[in-house]
């Protein structure tokens, strides 16, 4: 049996290591990096309260799971649905040809107006490049959840693109 000196240290290695993935895996689901900071902390306290039984080979999985969940739980309650606004343009942005940025902005609009469940699903699937499998336990559904909700997510995100992208009529 470890000492509790000895599982902290194991935590906490493991934090460090994963912490920047699930950082972006919480902005790509939220779309704030103070939020997804904040869905960060929340999984990784979970995660310690949890450390004593967490399986070392199954860990990553497991606290990308316990993000989405943290995610989920976040936008079921009513003060985060308020809108963010900014005077400041990301650095990103301000090199990158006025089409990327359109495209970027068209995107971020896009994935904002999903609901959370097909936004976390087309994250976990394509910008985290997880199998339909993975994703499907990083989400706690079954892996026909996952597709269909990939193809209702992809088939909203066409539908809000092609919106974004047809001239305004006045």
């Amino acid at each position: 049996m470890k000492s509790k000196e000895q599982q902290e240290a194991e935590f906490r290695s493991f934090a460090l290591a994963q912490r920047d993935g699930l950082r972006r895996q919480a902005y790509l689901l939220c779309g704030d990096w103070y939020e997804a900071d904040d869905i960060v902390q929340k999984a990784l306290t979970r995660m310690f309260a949890a450390w004593k039984r967490v399986d070392p080979i199954g860990a990553p999985a497991y606290v990308r799971r316990i993000v989405v969940n943290v995610y989920l739980s976040h936008r079921r309650l009513a003060w985060v649905r308020r809108e963010r606004a900014s005077d400041e343009v990301p650095s990103t942005l301000i090199d990158a040809p006025q089409e990327e940025i359109d495209l970027r902005l068209a995107v971020t609009e896009a994935m904002d107006r999903l609901p959370p469940r097909q936004r976390a699903t087309l994250v976990l699937r394509y910008w985290e490049d997880l199998s339909v499998e993975d994703a499907a336990e990083a989400m706690g559904c079954s892996t026909g959840t996952v597709k269909s909700q990939c193809a209702k997510g992809l088939r909203k995100m066409r539908q809000y693109l092609n919106e974004s992208a047809a001239p305004a009529r006045v």
